[in-house]
């Protein structure tokens, strides 16, 4: 097994690159094993060293050990996410254990945190950098708030509880893929499909025929099928049965029902929490992001909450008027929130997004993302074709510096399939870093849009449009990082501050210099009309109330789940009853209802920090007017500063000193209210 191709350093171009086309899946238990061996002879001579604990001899070491290990896990955890088929489902629990044991036994080694100890207590740290002291101290942090301070009995639980909560991570995503997988809207009728952009019909019947029936049209049970079918059918009968299908993914009383799951994470989760000192789960995650604690992030949820309800009430009634001028004699119902929003957005600013779809090509505007990141960091993309790659969608590009300089490479893979989650996410193969010599960074950007019949381009919706962009700031975030410690690299940053340059680089999408050059019609290659631009701009904040509704429902219920402690949770009533306190307007639910949120359940990443969205925008907000004020998203000045204070630095710096620098102060959160356009406090 030491000469499997999982365990070898990557080889090639580029710095090596993950040998896709060499990869036997059965493979991947067997490696885990070594690479854990191998692992733990790299920690344990760390630990026992005899040597006084130095820098470098303790954090640097620490942080070139295990990069067999890293490797690995960077592979598997492609096909968990994007190829979860044949022998991946059944070995992936195992592997997650696997993984959270080895974690548990490097931060819990009393030896090995006696030695970050010393470095960080004693003189020597003095001398250390500014960065070198901050890697000291958050490692130290990261080992406190993983159980190395506590008794070898609690150390055992703590172990318990994490191989459980891993365990189940894992059953809660395979279910939520199973169920998307396993319900498909079908139909037969093209009556049925009356409102439906071409483009979307089309994509619908090739889907239909990828899964063996030709002549029909299947909704696939995802966000990118679900959200532009309930924004134009007109049978309001389907629109209901696709909004249903979607909303309650694992929530059927079957083998896929993610509710006690979800019970024994909270209670495994708020005994973890109880174990480590801290008064909740919520509590404990909170401590290392910006902001801190939980109060801190309810005070600004709660301030937008009342602001974003009342505008629901508005937009309902815009709806309603409408609904009722047709003589239609329904009461708006959320399959039908999407379908009358774009006739009230006809209606007030002329606007039908099915005249924008035309414009939106996928290929276009991925060529227009990188053309942007050219024109404001001065990057080159050169798409190559010498590199493996794990699934004929996936294509890739050497990023260059203004001077030719090496980057990294970035890897788009971005249709639907099979054994691929949902939902869109930036992964990072190898971050960047300088320890002994430049290692490049190899980012990737992961989608689900909906390919297009044989020999046509893709079209997108605007949504989806705003998620490439989105994910394309991570993988900036990713590329352009410039340090010198792994940990400390790129994306590795609080996770309320992780979502703001991807937030940021969504601006540039509704730029006009990006629209008028890569929003070309699909049929006759015409820019988008100059007039088509103006409607965008002058409905930026069209819908703003249902957005905001729907994500601040998914997040306030996240924060309150994780502050309730050790009580008994039972899902279905929690999630109506906090609903009920919180006024949640009828007409809408949550973005990502409790049984299918895997933001929050298939992992810890995102528990009690759904709120992070929204502190982020925050932050993206500030940003945003900073260039509004300078006259133009292209301005080269501000460009040059976000690159070197924010997209550089990774957790070289706090994030907040991160912002402060970029901006010349701190954030100023009225305008997350303006962007959205609610009404600003008076002071």
């Amino acid at each position: 097994m030491s000469q499997s191709i999982l365990l070898q350093p990557w080889e090639g171009n580029y710095g090596g690159v993950p040998p896709w086309d060499q990869i036997c899946p059965e493979e991947f238990p067997e490696a885990f094993d070594g690479a854990i061996k191998e692992a733990n002879v790299e920690i344990e001579a760390i630990a026992d060293s005899s040597e006084p604990a130095t820098f470098e001899n303790t954090l640097e070491a620490l942080e070139r050990a295990g990069q067999t290990l890293d490797r690995l896990t960077s592979m598997f955890g492609v096909h968990a996410g994007n190829l979860n088929l044949g022998p991946i489902p059944e070995m992936e629990s195992q592997i997650a254990q696997k993984l959270a044991a080895w974690h548990d036994s490097v931060t819990q080694n009393q030896k090995l945190f006696d030695r970050i100890k010393d470095v960080k207590e004693h003189d020597q740290f003095d001398t250390l950098t500014a960065v070198q002291q901050r890697l000291v101290e958050e490692r130290y942090k990261s080992f406190v708030r993983r159980g190395a301070s506590l008794s070898d009995d609690d150390k055992t639980e703590l172990s318990k509880i994490n191989s459980n909560l891993a365990d189940l991570y894992t059953k809660f995503s395979q279910n939520v893929l199973a169920d998307e997988e396993k319900y498909v809207t079908w139909v037969e009728d093209e009556d049925r499909l009356a409102g439906l952009p071409d483009s979307l019909i089309a994509s619908m019947a090739a889907a239909a025929e990828g899964k063996g029936q030709p002549g029909k049209w299947a909704i696939e049970n995802t966000r990118s099928s679900m959200e532009p079918f309930l924004s134009f059918a007109e049978d309001r009968e389907l629109r209901e049965q696709v909004w249903r299908t979607y909303f309650s993914r694992c929530d059927h009383g079957d083998e896929n029902d993610n509710k006690g799951i979800i019970t024994s994470i909270l209670k495994l989760r708020a005994r973890r929490a109880k174990l480590l000192g801290y008064q909740t789960h919520a509590h404990w995650r909170l401590e290392p992001q910006m902001a801190k604690t939980p109060e801190a992030a309810m005070d600004l949820m709660t301030n937008v909450w009342s602001k974003a309800v009342a505008r629901v009430r508005e937009e309902v009634a815009d709806m309603q008027a409408i609904a009722d001028a047709e003589a239609s004699q329904i009461k708006i119902e959320p399959w039908d929130y999407r379908y009358y929003a774009e006739k009230v957005r006809a209606a007030k600013y002329d606007l039908d997004f099915n005249l924008v779809k035309p414009y939106l090509q996928l290929s276009q505007l991925v060529e227009g993302m990188m053309w942007a990141a050219s024109q404001v960091f001065s990057l080159q993309f050169n798409q190559v074709h010498d590199v493996p790659v794990f699934h004929p969608d996936v294509e890739v590009w050497q990023v260059l510096d203004h001077d030719g300089g090496e980057i990294g490479l970035f890897y788009l893979d971005p249709y639907a399939r099979k054994g691929k989650r949902s939902g869109a996410w930036m992964t990072s193969y190898r971050d960047q870093h300088c320890m002994d010599r430049p290692v490049t960074p190899l980012v990737s950007n992961n989608s689900n849009f909906i390919k297009a019949q044989a020999g046509q381009p893709t079209l997108i919706s605007w949504d989806d449009a705003t998620t490439l962009f989105h994910e394309f700031g991570h993988a900036l975030h990713g590329l352009l990082s410039k340090v010198t410690w792994p940990s400390q690299s790129g994306t590795n940053v609080a996770h309320d501050f992780v979502e703001f340059p991807s937030q940021v680089y969504e601006h540039w999408l509704s730029t006009p210099e990006v629209l008028k050059k890569f929003a070309t019609h699909y049929q006759t290659g015409e820019p988008m009309p100059e007039e088509l631009l103006e409607k965008i701009e002058n409905a930026a904040t069209f819908n703003q109330g249902f957005g905001t509704v729907e994500f601040l429902a998914s997040a306030l219920v996240d924060m309150k789940l994780h502050l309730a402690g050790d009580t008994a949770i039972d899902p279905e009533q929690f999630e109506k009853e906090t609903l009920a306190d919180l006024g949640m307007p009828s007409e809408i639910v949550m973005r990502h209802r409790m049984p299918h949120f895997s933001h929050i359940f298939s992992g810890d990443g995102y528990s009690a920090g759904y709120y992070s969205y929204l502190w982020a925008d925050a932050l993206t907000a500030d940003a945003a007017e900073a260039f509004e004020e300078a006259g133009s998203f292209f301005d080269q000045k501000l460009g040059q500063r976000l690159k070197e204070t924010v997209l550089t630095v990774g957790d070289t710096v706090e994030a907040a000193e991160s912002f402060r620098r970029f901006r010349g102060r701190d954030v100023d959160t009225s305008s997350l209210l303006r962007k959205r356009g609610f009404p600003v406090d008076a002071n």
